[in-house]
């Protein structure tokens, strides 16, 4: 992208390591997600299925609503001149 003749960079650009940690925090939640229904039972349903729901809630909402900021008012960042 070009603004008044110059290449802007990327927006996400020289951020590798944050966006390492939070890509590997949030697949760990993922990751336990998935691991808690293995504790799944016709005895013991309730407890893996709310701490499932909860955890893959979370891994998906948070980096969604909570990180992509970025895009919460579109007019803004377009008329955005730097």
């Amino acid at each position: 992208m070009y603004s008044n003749g110059k290449n802007v960079a990327h927006s996400g650009q020289g951020r590798l390591a944050g966006n390492v940690i939070a890509l590997v925090v949030f697949f760990v939640m993922f990751a336990g997600a998935i691991f808690a229904l293995s504790y799944w039972s016709l005895d013991n349903a309730w407890i893996p299925g709310i701490a499932c729901l909860v955890l893959a809630m979370l891994a998906f909402a948070i980096p969604q609503h909570i990180l992509g900021m970025s895009d919460r008012d579109p007019a803004k960042t377009a008329s955005k001149q730097d």
